[in-house]
């Protein structure tokens, strides 16, 4: 059956225009497209509201109504967790036939189909999907007893996995918590630990190849992985956007070879500061302009101390009076170089290096359940959308 067959589809609507104080800035809330969450059900206003006049201008929509956004992020779909009017970048679904569509079935599969519904969506500039396009998608005709028990058993396994990542957005804040715990703000330097610069802390401290150095047009299919800026995240190696280069021109920029361990740091984008540490399986790689490279004295400091000292929100405030750039700010290898930081015994840095050793354990093991979990609710999806419950 088609979505328009079993309820009435209607666009959202803006009052005009949006400067006017009677429609805006009264106690009426009115769903946003920001308002939606990319893992959540029901969702609630929380950016914007109407004055009663306003919303009887617009489109208001109740509490358990399912809405489909059409511009911003076509094919999101969510269920009101509240009575409110929607803006004109979403359908709403009113009047569902409840006994022929659940709507907590509906929002299951509408979020199975969103892949789908946003290829459809056009625009040169802004994708956008039209109220026929939403009235064309083809639901599963299926017994309200059988879309209910669908629901649930999707409702269950999304809820582990909602456990798993709230799980992960914990652990990863750990290492900043203990950082704080064991050494004190390096900002403020509360427990007195003498400061050093950044550079007397490594062996090796070195930036990438610049300019006809290393151009894009170098990279290979395989070869030597290139470390960019992408790759590197607040403590974490991110493994996507591969870049290589072949073996032949490794061997002219061989200085610049990384090896695990090494401390690698973003010094442009966002945080302007930030490091991570080459992994063990990625036994070597090359840094770009902007990824420094430090490799560690372990008679003074270690690889994970290093690390968690330059994502400290206060690290980056420190050297903010070193940043310097008119379109994009970055602090430069040298000025990074001479950065003083406090350093603390390296006997408390190796303590410290063993329970963030402990935590990333954990968050391993907890990576490796969401990813099982994941596999899981696709393969139930497939099987309850396909036919095959």
């Amino acid at each position: 059956m088609k979505l328009g067959e079993v309820c009435e589809v209607v666009r959202g609507s803006s009052p005009r225009p949006k400067s006017d104080p009677r429609f805006y800035g009264g106690k009426v809330p009115r769903l946003m497209v920001a308002d939606l969450t990319r893992d959540g059900k029901l969702v609630s206003a929380r950016i914007d509201t109407l004055t009663e006049l306003g919303a009887r201008q617009s489109r208001p929509m109740t509490r358990g109504d399912v809405v489909i956004a059409v511009s911003g992020a076509p094919g999101l779909a969510a269920i009101l967790a509240h009575d409110a009017c929607i803006h004109d970048g979403f359908v709403g679904l009113r009047d569902l036939d409840r006994n022929r569509l659940d709507a907590q079935f509906l929002y299951a599969y509408l979020t199975f189909v969103r892949a789908t519904s946003n290829s459809k969506a056009v625009g040169a500039i802004f994708k956008n999907l039209t109220t026929d396009q939403i009235k064309a998608i083809e639901i599963p005709e299926l017994p309200l007893a059988e879309q209910r028990r669908i629901a649930e058993v999707l409702d269950r396994a999304e809820a582990l996995r909602a456990k798993r990542r709230a799980a992960l957005v914990q652990l990863a804040s750990l290492t900043q918590s203990l950082f704080l715990d064991f050494f004190g703000d390096p900002a403020t330097n509360p427990k007195r630990w003498p400061s050093k610069p950044v550079g007397s802390l490594a062996f090796k401290f070195s930036d990438g190849p610049f300019g006809s150095n290393l151009k894009s047009e170098r990279y290979t299919e395989a070869g030597v992985r290139v470390i960019r800026l992408q790759n590197i995240g607040v403590g974490e190696f991110v493994d996507n956007d591969a870049a290589y280069i072949s073996e032949h021109h490794f061997a002219k920029l061989k200085k610049h070879e990384c090896r695990p361990g090494d401390v690698i740091v973003g010094t442009l984008g966002d945080p302007n500061l930030r490091a991570c540490i080459q992994p063990k399986w990625l036994m070597v790689a090359l840094n770009k302009a902007d990824c420094v490279q430090l490799r560690p004295d372990e008679r003074v400091a270690n690889a994970i101390f290093i690390c968690a000292l330059l994502n400290q929100p206060a690290a980056e405030r420190m050297a903010q009076e070193l940043m310097h750039g008119q379109t994009r700010v970055r602090i430069s290898m040298g000025r990074l170089r001479g950065l003083e930081v406090p350093v603390p015994l390296i006997e408390l840095q190796r303590e410290f290096a063993r329970r963030v050793g402990a935590a990333e354990k954990l968050k391993t093991a907890q990576r490796a359940s969401l990813a099982e979990l994941d596999a899981l609710f696709a393969s139930l999806q497939h099987r309850a959308f396909r036919g095959e419950s």
